[in-house]
């Protein structure tokens, strides 16, 4: 026991879960329970490919470069303040893009309190109601956060452990119960399911947003510095993370496709009729309701946690010269006032999207696959800026080294890449309409997104420095 608790403060354990909190999610387990065993294969090539070489190098890069700034910091630093701004505008964008498709889901979740199933699936396919229901737990959640990181910290906190651990662990064991009992199964189960057919990229399309489950993985790379020995402790935590996140979106994933047939399942829906179904198996379909509630509060709190990160982080990076003073200001409680409420306007305009496309589900793949865009390019900088600096001896003074550090490197930038141009390929499963339109709509807000920070940059006025913002600048600024 001794050897997980480090006298820094912070255990591997610990830093285990802070991974696992950050980046587990049950919204998205449809999407790949369509693809039966060969979920399994995805959820590995993920984990191998994306999510260990986010960690480890991130982790790296934190330890050479501890000052503010994050991934602008890394980028900036390898390239230039330009593709830094860049890097960290999108880590935002995307997360504000990402908001309606995960309200959606709280939307659907409370659709299910009620008694009646059919009512239940009828209400939450009902547009004009989904968008009313995003737009009030959302608006909620931003007025939350105005009043800092107490309140805040709280909801995350708990509406992490209500809403996402115990419905977790609650699916997985209900899922086994299902299968040892001797449940009916409704998905395939032979060897030669678990490797997918790789042939066809629009059925691989949906198998990409995988990449965004093991997102914000970076994040906990700040607390590298809080445990004993980085060099052998951090990637025992990332590994330990790796595998409870894996398990848990393997597992979770595997006992929704015992239950809801392949060709019924739907990706705003199945959660909630996955959990009904269990329950009325074991006699008790009351605590459907019950485990729809809780699965709203976790979507609440998980929304209250990233309004606030991201967006503090721009606020950092603006300060230093990169935003505008409107966007600079602060209420009383410390907190990025202005950038939250363009925040809210933006994700209010995107949410209205909802209603000008044939279903809520369509709406919510076409906002997921730009969230996954957006999000993919800025991995891609983020690797890229990683390989430049170990090219250049950039990294020298990292007291954490990634074990094969080129290897996660490389693998990451191909692995975040190919996720990228595969992205672009409609989904087959989802009645998106036209093709045309889905690549158009993300061709458009991919090229919008790089766009906007450009033009930020290009216009940026000296005036805009915050003198008091204690910003470091990149070292070949200070020559």
């Amino acid at each position: 026991m001794k050897k997980l608790i480090g006298k820094k403060g912070l255990s591997i354990f610990t830093l285990s879960m802070i991974n696992v909190a950050a980046v587990v999610s049950l919204r998205g387990l449809p999407a790949e329970a369509e693809y039966g065993l060969s979920s399994i294969f995805y959820y590995l090539f993920a984990a191998v490919c994306f999510l260990v070489p986010v960690s480890l190098v991130a982790a790296e890069m934190t330890t050479a470069y501890p000052q503010k700034g994050g991934v602008f910091r890394w980028v900036g630093q390898a390239f230039s303040p330009l593709f830094g701004f860049i890097a960290i505008f999108l880590q935002w964008l995307q997360n504000s893009i990402w908001f309606p498709t995960v309200l959606t889901f709280a939307a659907v979740s409370i659709a299910f309190v009620g008694p009646s199933q059919s009512g239940d699936l009828a209400l939450s396919a009902n547009v004009w109601y989904t968008l009313a229901i995003v737009l009030a737990i959302y608006w909620a959640a931003t007025i939350a956060n105005m009043f800092g990181m107490k309140l805040s910290g709280v909801i995350s906190k708990w509406g992490t452990i209500i809403g996402t651990i115990i419905p977790g662990a609650i699916l997985i064991l209900l899922g086994a119960w299902y299968l040892i009992s001797g449940g009916e199964i409704q998905m395939p189960i032979h060897a030669a399911d678990l490797i997918p057919n790789l042939t066809h990229f629009r059925t691989l399309n949906l198998a990409v947003s995988i990449f965004l489950f093991y997102a914000g993985m970076e994040m906990s790379a700040v607390h590298i510095q809080d445990i004993d020995n980085p060099q052998r402790n951090y990637p025992r935590a990332i590994l330990i993370a790796s595998a409870i996140t894996v398990a848990l979106f393997v597992l979770g994933t595997l006992a929704l496709g015992f239950v809801i047939p392949q060709d019924k399942i739907n990706l705003t829906q199945s959660l909630l009729v996955g959990y009904n179904t269990l329950f009325t198996y074991i006699g008790v379909p009351w605590l459907g309701e019950v485990i729809a509630l809780f699965l709203a509060i976790g979507v609440f709190a998980g929304v209250s946690t990233w309004i606030g990160g991201p967006s503090k982080g721009l606020l950092s990076v603006g300060r230093a010269g990169y935003l505008p003073k409107f966007l600079q200001k602060i209420n009383s409680h410390g907190v990025q006032s202005n950038i939250l409420w363009v925040q809210a306007a933006i994700v209010t305009l995107l949410c209205v999207f909802f209603v000008l496309l044939p279903s809520v589900q369509s709406a919510y793949q076409i906002l997921s696959g730009m969230t996954v865009a957006m999000y993919l390019i800025m991995y891609i900088l983020m690797f890229a800026a990683y390989i430049k600096m170990k090219a250049v001896g950039q990294l020298r003074n990292a007291t954490f080294r990634a074990p094969f550090g080129w290897f996660w490197g490389v693998l990451g930038l191909l692995a975040s890449t190919l996720a990228l141009f595969l992205s672009y390929f409609p989904p087959s499963q989802i009645p998106i309409g036209s093709p045309v339109f889905w690549v158009a709509a993300l061709i458009i807000g991919t090229i919008v997104g790089v766009a906007i920070p450009v033009i930020i940059y290009a216009v940026r006025r000296p005036d805009w420095v915050d003198p008091k913002s204690g910003f470091e600048k990149f070292t070949y600024q200070k020559r």
